[in-house]
Parts: structure tokens; sequence; C-alpha cells
């Protein structure tokens, strides 16, 4: 099949995978599969693999299947699961905490909802959002009390903080995924820098519509004066001793550091074999990992290490199975005519560009939930499309990672279970999580594709 019948069966077959995910609740990998196996025989793929009459080899579905498969297991599946293991060890040895204290007392006491934005996230980098969430909601109750604002605020601030450094800045499995996908994925610094920059407009949005919807809402805190709140120092002796400052940024600023002079040395042209090893992404991120590991034995918690690396294993399991079906989806539609075609008919897509991604990942998104679905997704589809939307360079490709994030978090409503984290221990009915957790979401992921389309002008 080719032309436009095809860009029908392939729109077809996003919205039965929506529906398979959402409304009928089968599990993402099944239906990214299913829909990949199904696209591809539609759209002519071959049932086996067989020599053609000029002597070329003809991959079969089953080749393609597989080669997609082991394609994103080969480039991001170590990473991914390293990240997950530095974020399990950093939340268990109260490194988290202490990052949290840290921003608070760069901040100061005097914008409360700022400073827990900002908590939220520098602390999501490394942390799963709803995670994240969990840990800090003491700290932003104790701040409440403290300060005297509104509880809707703190919590808009510090959901809306947390959710856009996990869905634009690795190490969070998410964007790692997406950028490994889309050929970027030895050039993660990059990812990151863009991912900072394009969270300055994000969470400016983010706090200003905080500080007004905390006007409009009320939560059961708000309503509440005499609950007892854990002081500080309480949730300190929770954890024990906490890591001093240095060692609970560590585990982050390492992997950043060695990849960021691996990258200035290989732009001045300049050969150190040992950085440039430490320097790439694998590498990078185990070293942040062993450093991570010194803290849990410093600690005195060595003895829940193996348990630590289980449950990472366990909660990463299926993000990186979601994610190599993502790149089986990719290698079929780049297996099909679908890309021929839309090369013919280059100008067209050129024109949407950047916002491309961004909707296919919103619509995703909002379908089914899942922002880490949403994002490994929209980048399994997209890989193969990035030269005809003009996103090929690998700078554009990197900020395609971000457009993307951008699209998964917009927006977040029942079907999220990060909604549900945020109303339940914001003390939030649903219908004022849809006034301020989905309409939030909806504000920073539209300042968030205004600020990668701004970025995208200075970039080629």
């Amino acid at each position: 099949m080719t032309g436009i019948g095809l860009i029908i069966v392939f729109i077809l077959a996003i919205v039965l995978m929506i529906v398979a995910i959402s409304k009928f609740k089968i599990h993402p990998f099944l239906s990214i599969m299913g829909i990949a196996l199904l696209f591809g025989l539609i759209a002519g793929i071959p049932l086996y693999k067989y020599t053609d009459a000029n002597g070329n080899a003809v991959s079969g579905i089953a080749d393609v299947i597989g080669a997609g498969f082991s394609g994103t297991f080969s480039s991001i599946g170590i990473v991914i699961i390293f990240g997950a293991l530095v974020g399990t060890l950093l939340e268990r040895t109260g490194a988290a905490l202490k990052m949290a204290d840290s921003v608070v007392r760069l901040v100061g006491k005097k914008h409360p909802e700022l400073a827990i934005e900002l908590m939220g996230w520098i602390v999501s980098v490394p942390v799963f959002c709803d995670s994240g969430f969990v840990i800090l909601n003491p700290i932003r109750k104790a701040m409440v009390k403290r300060t005297g604002t509104s509880s809707v605020a703190m919590t808009v601030a510090l959901s809306l903080g947390l959710y856009i450094s996990h869905c634009f800045i690795p190490p969070t499995p998410g964007p790692i995924a997406a950028a490994g996908t889309l050929g970027v994925g030895d050039s993660l610094l990059l990812v990151i820098a863009l991912g900072a920059l394009v969270s300055i407009p994000a969470l400016i949005a983010s706090y200003f519509f905080a500080m007004l919807i905390g006007k409009k809402v009320k939560s059961s805190e708000d309503k509440e004066e005499n609950d007892q709140v854990k002081t500080y120092e309480q949730l300190v002796a929770e954890y024990g001793k906490l890591p001093n400052g240095w060692l609970a940024f560590a585990p982050i600023i390492v992997p950043i550091l060695l990849m960021a002079l691996a990258s200035a040395f290989a732009m001045a042209k300049v050969t150190i074999p040992l950085l440039a090893f430490l320097g790439t992404p694998i590498i990078a991120l185990a070293v942040g990992a062993i450093v991570a590991i010194v803290s849990l034995f410093v600690a005195g918690k060595g003895k829940d290490f193996y348990e630590l690396t289980n449950d990472t294993l366990k909660t990463v399991g299926p993000i990186l199975f979601i994610t190599a079906a993502g790149g089986v989806l990719g290698k079929v539609i780049a297996s099909s005519d679908l890309v021929n075609y839309i090369k013919t008919n280059a100008a067209v897509f050129e024109t949407v560009g950047i916002f491309f991604p961004f909707v296919l990942a919103a619509i995703l998104k909002s379908a089914q939930g899942s922002s880490t679905v949403a994002i490994t997704t929209t980048a399994g589809i997209v890989a193969p499309m990035l030269p005809l939307l003009g996103l090929g360079s690998p700078a554009l490709a990197s900020l395609t990672v971000i457009a993307i994030g951008a699209g998964a978090m917009t927006v977040s409503h029942a079907n999220d279970s990060y909604f549900w984290v945020v109303t339940n221990f914001g003390g939030m009915t649903p219908q004022d999580g849809y006034k301020t957790q989905t309409l939030g979401t909806l504000v920073v992921g539209i300042a968030s594709i205004v600020g990668v389309f701004v970025v995208s002008l200075f970039l080629h």
C-alpha cells in the first residue's frame, strides 16, 4: 500500500493503539507491538525474508520487528537502568531531601512557591515525579504551615516543577529513551542543556499559574489549621544522618561534568582516551551510580543495596520494554513506503516542523495517561521522519526530544496516576484537580512548546 491510503492507515493505527491502551486497558507493550505488526502487514512488508531479482536481501516483518527491538535495547537500555538506579539510591539515602533543603536555603523562605518549584525541578531529574512528590510533600506541608501561604499554590508549584524536569531532562528514563531512539543518545549533554533552557519559560509560567490558582481554589489543608505537620528536623530524623551537600548532588553533577568535559575536548579536537571513555553516557551514568552506591554505604544502609537494585529493575523493566516496542513501531514505519510518500510531500511536513512531535505526544499523553509511554511511542514514530520534518541535524533532533517532552505533559488528568498522587496528597477533590493539575499542565505545555519554537529559530 502506498500514497494517501497508507497515511490513513497510519492514522487509524495510532487511533487504534490509543483506544487499546486507554479504553480496553491492554498493556502499552502489547498494544504497540500489535499495532506495529498490523501496520507492517497492511503496509506491504513481506511475511518472510527473501532475495529479489537484483540479488538484494529483502527483510521480512519478523526481521524488521527483531531489528527494531534489539536496536533500542543496545542503544539506550543500560543508560535507562543506571539512571533509574541513581534515582532510587538518592531517594533511600535522603540525598533528595538534602537537595531540597539546599534549594530552600538558596532561594529563601520568603518565596516558598518558587523554592518548592525549583526543589521539585531538581529532585525530579533523577527521581520519578510520582515518587518525588511523595518525598517532598512533607516538606511542602511544613512550609505551608511555616509561611502561611496557599496549600494549593504550593501543591501546583511542586507538581509542575517535578513534571517539567521529568519530561525534559535525562537521566529521567523518558527523555533518555527518546534521545536514543532519535539517534542522539551520545549527545545527552546537549539534550540536558536544551531541557534546562526550555525549562525556564515553563517554570516561569507554572510559577505564575500556581500563584493565581492558589487564590481561587482551596484544599482541605487550607481549611484545617490544626493538623500535625512534621518539622524538617523530624523528617531528617526518619532518614538518620543526611549526606552532605556535595555527596547529595554528586550522583547527578559528576555524570554531567564528565559528559561536558568529553564534549568540550571533542569539539576542540583533542583526544584524551580516558576522558572520552568516562564521558560516554553509559559510563558517565555508571560513575554516577557508583557515587550513589558509596553514599548508600556511607549512610549505613549498604545491606539494602541488593533489594534496592532489584526494586529498580522491577520498576524500569516495563519502561524498557515499552521503549523497545516504540523502537519496533518506528522501524516498521521506516521500512514501509510511508517515508517515501512523505519525502515526495516533504514541503507539507516541513511547514509543521517541530510542532508535529509536540502534537502527536500531546494526543498520546491525553489519551492514555503515561508521559513515559507518550514520549517513547512518539519518539519511535517520529524518528524515521526527522529529516523530512527538517529536524535531521543533531541539535534539532535533540530539541525534538524536548518538544516531545512538552507534548507528553499536555495534559495530566484522571487517566494519569500522577494526577491522583497530586490531588490526593494535596488534599484536593478531583474537580479541583482539573482546575489545578490539568489546567496547569496545559499552561506549562504551551509555554514549553513556545520556548522550543523560539530556540529552534537559532538552531540548524
